[in-house]
């Protein structure tokens, strides 16, 4: 008895131990929830085209409210598409879903020996032998919910999605498209000439761009200067095109 209570204790400070390891050891690893990845979206987009938009009508002489009218209408059909294209893409994949959920859940049925098989495989392939996974597939088995959510995710590396995603990432990017598309335009506001508005966009977006790209690889896990300065160059190349071709018909 006393060598059982020993065994005991030592198991009890090994299970602490683990424990004080885990609560000390941080990991840094990409951990943006889908919610962020929908703003990241929404939010580049909405920089980038507005201001592109706003940018080749000033280089076409448009007028102050010209510019502002067609942005607005822009942001607004951005900010729909966008959101549309979010909700059928979380859509499309929910369904995905189910369909491969049902269709597994057909083959535990009525091939369980086969299923099981494919358990001992995905197993065998991270270096257990037969001795060490023989207990996980018998203990699946008896666990017929465990054993559907095993394959769904090992073999067929399928997580399920939340029920509300569809709807909450097309508000997500559709709003987060506004927010953005906003900033390029707002210099044309309170700038009647739009040369000038153009001129005092171009300085507020860069640095909108800047300062998202920052924090996108603070989120994402890039560095942050290097990502600041992609997203830049990718918003001020795309604007300078607009505006290029803007002249270059103006021109014609």
């Amino acid at each position: 008895m006393a060598a059982n209570g020993g065994g005991g204790k030592a198991f009890g400070q090994d299970e602490e131990k683990q424990r004080l390891l885990l609560d000390e050891h941080t990991e840094k690893h990409f951990t943006a929830s889908e919610v962020v990845r929908d703003i990241i979206i929404g939010v580049s987009d909405g920089l980038t085209v507005p201001f592109a938009l706003a940018a080749g009508l000033s280089g076409a002489n448009a007028s102050s409210a010209l510019v502002l009218t067609a942005g607005l209408a822009e942001v607004a059909a951005g900010a729909i598409s966008m959101g549309l294209g979010g909700y059928l893409a979380a859509k499309s994949e929910a369904d995905h879903y189910q369909r491969e959920l049902q269709r597994e859940q057909d083959e535990i049925d009525t091939v369980p020996d086969v299923e099981a098989a494919e358990i001992a495989d995905i197993l065998s392939q991270y270096g257990l032998g037969p001795s060490e996974y023989g207990p996980v597939v018998s203990s699946l088995r008896r666990n017929p919910k465990a054993w559907l959510e095993f394959m769904m995710k090992f073999e067929l590396g399928l997580e399920r999605p939340d029920p509300r995603r569809a709807l909450v990432s097309a508000g997500t990017i559709a709003a987060s498209y506004v927010a953005g598309g906003l900033v390029p335009l707002l210099p044309y506001v309170f700038v009647p000439r739009a040369d000038r508005a153009m001129a005092v966009s171009v300085a507020v977006t860069l640095a909108a761009l800047l300062f998202f790209g920052f924090v996108k690889g603070r989120f994402t896990g890039d560095r942050p200067f290097l990502s600041a300065l992609q997203t830049t160059v990718v918003g001020a190349v795309a604007s300078a095109a607009a505006y290029g071709m803007a002249r270059a018909v103006q021109s014609i």
